[in-house]
């Protein structure tokens, strides 16, 4: 039974899919297997949908197929509602509502490649790059 929760940002998804044999796409991978518990939103899924449409040239997948793959995220992943995040709390506002989903979803850890969310890695449960955390607890 896994016992980690994460929150995966857009990057980190987009990166396991597109490139599965980098850190990224082992941690996608673990969650595929049930290694870990990801929670995401729907603001995350949305914006995966989008990046996915941006790398296709790499993936080379219909629409259809790429909003399959989101779906089936979606309902692997253990989806929550953003908390509000006051905006002075992050310097990219388009981050709010990945750390709304962090501290919505009472995870262990964001696991990010984000510079602006990872310079708040103080001051928020564990925000961690994908190479950290798999350092950490990678098999």
């Amino acid at each position: 039974m896994p016992t980690l929760r994460v929150v995966l940002d857009t990057n980190v998804l987009v990166s396991g899919i597109a490139y599965p044999g980098g850190v990224p796409g082992r941690i996608v991978r673990a969650w595929r297997q049930g290694s870990l518990v990801v929670a995401l939103s729907g603001y995350i899924l949305s914006e995966l949908s989008q990046s996915l449409s941006r790398v296709n040239h790499r993936l080379k997948w219909t629409q259809q197929e790429i909003e399959d793959e989101v779906d089936a995220l979606g309902i692997l992943a253990v989806v929550v509602e953003p908390v509000a995040v006051a905006p002075g709390s992050v310097r990219d506002r388009s981050d709010l509502l990945v750390l709304g989903t962090l501290l919505a979803s009472k995870a262990d850890y964001l696991i990010t490649g984000d510079k602006d969310l990872l310079a708040l890695a103080g001051r928020y449960p564990a925000i961690v790059t994908p190479a950290e955390f798999w350092r950490k607890h990678g098999s």
